[in-house]
């Protein structure tokens, strides 16, 4: 499981250079495995829902307001891209990093202004 921070800086450098070592890394695997007939792809979510924000409601809905779909991502969508990626449907897919993000990779730069302050 990665984040979108492997691809665009969102704040908090470290994290974002683990996941962005996750995305190398599953391309490497990807290519060592796939002789065996082994896949290895990567999920890459956005906000998402979860525990983690509990506590920071507001903050959650200031980050809502920066996708595209116009809603922070929910469990669901994420464990519905890596059923996806784990079935047959994607049985010719790997080495790549999948984003589940609302669409905020391919938006602007005014998230990571707001959520960086």
């Amino acid at each position: 499981m990665g984040s979108v921070n492997a691809e665009q800086h969102f704040g908090d450098h470290a994290y974002s250079a683990a996941k962005a070592g996750l995305a190398s890394l599953t391309r490497t695997l990807a290519v060592e495995s796939a002789p065996r007939g082994v896949r290895v792809n990567l999920v890459e979510p956005g906000t998402v829902r979860t525990d983690v924000w509990r506590d920071r409601a507001a903050m959650l809905e200031q980050a809502r307001a920066h996708y595209p779909l116009g809603r922070v991502g929910e469990p669901e969508d994420i464990a519905a891209a890596v059923a996806f990626l784990a079935s047959r449907d994607a049985a010719w897919v790997t080495g790549v990093s999948l984003p589940v993000d609302g669409g905020l990779l391919v938006s602007n730069l005014a998230m990571n202004r707001t959520m960086a302050r």
